[in-house]
């Protein structure tokens, strides 16, 4: 089989990097293109990746919108050279659902977010199958599936992350010393617009450093007074990092996830908080207990104080990741199979035949 896979964002080359390496090793023909945005291809050099650049990122709608006609041409041209059997794209990953369309092939979608009315717009009713998970509150129609997972455990289950020490030793850390981890996004995304994220910072940083040491990675600027806690890590070790932290408090959506599935205490503060917030971090808090989301800065800070102050409140958390981790099942295994057996693997997915990764 030949298999097109089309990254948008850095998370997605963590979420397909396993995916495609399995199926290259069992003897498919496998292809990369990448948008070129934030890390996507740090990322996709840093693991040894051959891909094709078909675009780039843009701040605005207008540019965005340029440039998707710019991407999905030269898309075309690389699938028409390539001839996949099938194409597979990210969240919000609508170059690979239209350019299915014009070749006649099948595309698959992976989607885990309830926002970016824009996004489903181009994507959703041009996608052959739309993936979300189980949690997932929006009917988005007859060619969406199920799967019991988070897209996070992709990369960040037990059997593929295997953390590392040396990026503590970088930084002078050790695996016994608490330290807490800040994660700051930029918020000019399509479904990010009239959003925003934590705004007392300095404040944030100013008491949690009182319990441990603060660091901070951000896709922007930061304040003066921050950037004293600001650390540059490559961003294939960001996870090695986030593993051994005493706790995660940021305003990014992915970074929240994957603290959760990695069993660190998590606080979640932007304005996507609320009664219409996204399925899978009401999972994580209501059914998990792994995270706490928050609109309100000031509220988030009081928590944060709370957790910090707990007596081992890692082996706490490691406990409820076990729990997780029962409940939900290998992302990777899980769409290794479903592109080998297509399309019957969609008709058992619908069934709902319970998936077993062997």
């Amino acid at each position: 089989m030949r298999v097109l896979f089309n990254v948008g964002h850095p998370a997605q080359v963590h979420f397909f990097r396993n995916a495609m390496r399995i199926l290259e090793n069992k003897g498919h023909v496998c292809k990369m293109t990448a948008v070129d945005k934030d890390v996507s291809l740090d990322l996709l050099n840093a693991y040894g990746f051959e891909y094709d650049i078909v675009g780039r990122a843009h701040p605005t709608l207008f540019l965005k919108a340029v440039e998707l006609l710019k991407i999905e041409k030269k898309l075309y041209r690389i699938a028409r050279s390539f001839k996949p059997d099938i194409l597979v794209g990210g969240s919000g990953n609508a170059y690979s659902a239209h350019v299915g369309k014009l070749i006649r092939k099948p595309s698959i979608v992976f989607e885990d977010s309830e926002k970016g009315t824009i996004e489903h717009l181009l994507t959703d009713r041009f996608a052959t199958v739309i993936f979300t998970p189980t949690s997932y509150k929006k009917k988005i129609g007859d060619n969406q599936l199920y799967f019991n997972g988070f897209k996070e455990l992709a990369y960040l289950h037990p059997d593929y992350f295997h953390p590392s020490q040396a990026t503590l030793k970088d930084l002078g850390l050790t695996s016994e010393d608490k330290y807490i981890i800040f994660r700051f996004v930029t918020w000019d995304a399509d479904h990010d617009i009239g959003h925003h994220g934590i705004k007392n910072k300095i404040k944030f940083a100013t008491e949690l450093e009182k319990y441990g040491r603060v660091l901070i990675t951000s896709e922007g600027k930061l304040e003066p007074e921050l950037e004293k806690y600001r650390v540059r890590v490559s961003p294939e070790k960001i996870h090695d990092l986030l593993y051994y932290a005493q706790m995660f408090v940021g305003d990014s959506q992915t970074m929240t996830t994957e603290a959760a599935v990695l069993g660190v205490p998590a606080i979640r503060c932007n304005s996507f908080v609320g009664k219409d917030d996204m399925s899978n971090f009401i999972e994580l808090e209501e059914k998990y207990n792994l995270i706490f989301n928050y609109s309100d800065s000031e509220e988030a800070l009081n928590k944060a104080l709370e957790l910090v102050k707990v007596p081992k409140l890692k082996e706490e958390w490691s406990k409820k990741r076990e729990k997780l981790l029962r409940d939900k099942i290998d992302v990777t295994a899980f769409i290794v199979w479903f592109i080998e057996n297509y399309p019957e693997s969609i008709k058992e997915t619908k069934a709902g035949v319970p998936f077993i990764s062997n």
